[in-house]
């Protein structure tokens, strides 16, 4: 394995960095400020702010590159690791401003991968472009969703069309209007194998009988920068057959296919959370003065900056290693150390970010500082994409399996000889 940066990572890094501390830092307040004063602050696709920034990142070539395929920047993983890393710092702004935000990226990945040509020109083309944003319906409140297998929204086929009935919550993006496109998951043959009775269809928001209820808060932020989380009822939804994602029943391969590049891409920018408030908490020890001495100086804010540098670069080799090996075996020959930098990477950001909270006292707890919001982020982390026992529980699964298969193997080849 080879962790070393090609000549291409190495500029895209050195402008990256340069756009990060000329545009992105200093915006970032004057941005949540913008937002709290739209009319509709999940909107964010109408400030100014951001949109000066995508263009000025857009002519500096730092424009959609997560997409390793046509229309994207055409890097590997292990290019595009440092890159997301380093706009992780500024979670709120940088993947935004770069065309490389959650959720679009991940459905733009599988438009690519799977869509048609009709909808990829219909669909892809503006999200590639940042004309429009959109979101990925799979979560329900009425049913664990850690087991995709269980949603229970119906997509029926009627002649020419599709209707679609069913309740998603926590869908990511949604809030905003400049959405226009959802991603809907739901059973179109609950008879078939457990795995081949969902599918993946495309519904434009303004369909009628989408109906977009409520923005959900996380930990009490409104998270409006990312464009909310919605609570969203479809009812009696009719989209032409036409928008089917693939073939009926391919929903859970689909998914599946999408959510393993989602799963590395917030992981590379979570240790980019956590850089930063290694950075902040460093900071603040040094120019803080208690019980006579800087905070630096005491031995139980050492042990925290310590273990934190510890712990970060433990993150970033495993997350290089897994985007090492998606790159040269495929996501389905990383699948365990995908599972593995999923299972690890928010709970030891999420320890991190608690750290550098308390370093900051009570200041740590408000909106002055990036941290709080960042901790109710890797706390969300823990469920995205999969909760953590999920994932868990089928390492572990795959492991035993490993295991048993090498005592058996070499259990063979004693009795051979």
């Amino acid at each position: 394995m080879d962790f070393s940066t090609d000549e291409r990572t190495e500029l895209l890094k050195k402008e990256l960095v340069d756009f990060m501390y000329g545009h992105v830092y200093p915006n970032e307040a004057a941005y949540q400020e913008e937002l709290d004063g739209l009319e509709n602050p999940y909107a964010f696709s109408e400030s100014k702010i951001l949109n000066e920034l995508r263009a000025e990142a857009r002519s500096r070539g730092l424009w959609n590159l997560f997409l390793p395929g046509e229309g994207g920047a055409g890097l590997t993983n292990m290019q595009y690791a440092p890159l997301a890393e380093i706009t992780g710092r500024s979670r709120t702004l940088a993947p935004a401003a770069l065309n490389c935000a959650a959720p679009d990226t991940g459905n733009m990945e599988l438009l690519a991968e799977f869509g048609t040509e009709e909808q990829k020109e219909k669909w892809l083309k503006p999200l590639l472009n940042g004309e429009i944003r959109s979101a990925f319906a799979m979560t329900e409140p009425d049913v664990a969703s850690s087991d995709a297998t269980n949603i229970e929204t119906s997509i029926v086929r009627d002649g020419d069309d599709y209707v679609i009935n069913g309740r998603k919550w926590f869908i990511t993006g949604a809030m905003n209007p400049n959405a226009e496109i959802l991603i809907v998951m739901g059973k179109t043959d609950p008879t078939a194998d457990r795995h081949r009775q969902q599918s993946q269809i495309l519904v434009p928001r303004n369909t009628p009988g989408v109906n977009i209820k409520r923005g959900m808060k996380i930990l009490g932020f409104e998270d409006t920068y990312n464009g909310g989380h919605a609570e969203i009822v479809f009812e009696n939804v009719r989209v032409p057959a036409t928008n089917l994602i693939g073939g009926e029943g391919d929903g859970f391969a689909i998914a599946q296919a999408r959510l393993g590049p989602g799963r590395i891409h917030h992981c590379m920018r979570a240790i980019g959370m956590a850089e930063r408030a290694i950075s902040m908490m460093c900071e603040r020890a040094d120019s803080r003065v208690a019980f006579g001495k800087p905070l630096s100086d005491q031995g139980v804010i050492r042990d925290w900056i310590a273990e934190s540098r510890v712990r970060v670069e433990q993150l970033r080799l495993m997350v290089l290693k897994t985007a090492w090996l998606m790159d040269t075996v495929g996501n389905k020959g990383a699948h365990t150390e995908i599972q593995a930098i999923k299972i690890a990477t928010p709970s030891t950001v999420e320890w991190i970010l608690d750290k550098a909270i308390q370093v900051h006292g009570a200041g740590g707890l408000s909106q002055d500082f990036f941290l709080s919001s960042a901790f109710a982020y890797a706390r969300t982390l823990r469920f995205a994409d999969g909760p953590d026992e999920v994932h868990k529980n089928s390492l572990a699964r795959n492991e035993l399996k490993r295991q048993r298969a090498r005592r058996e193997a070499r259990a063979a080849a004693a009795a051979r000889a």
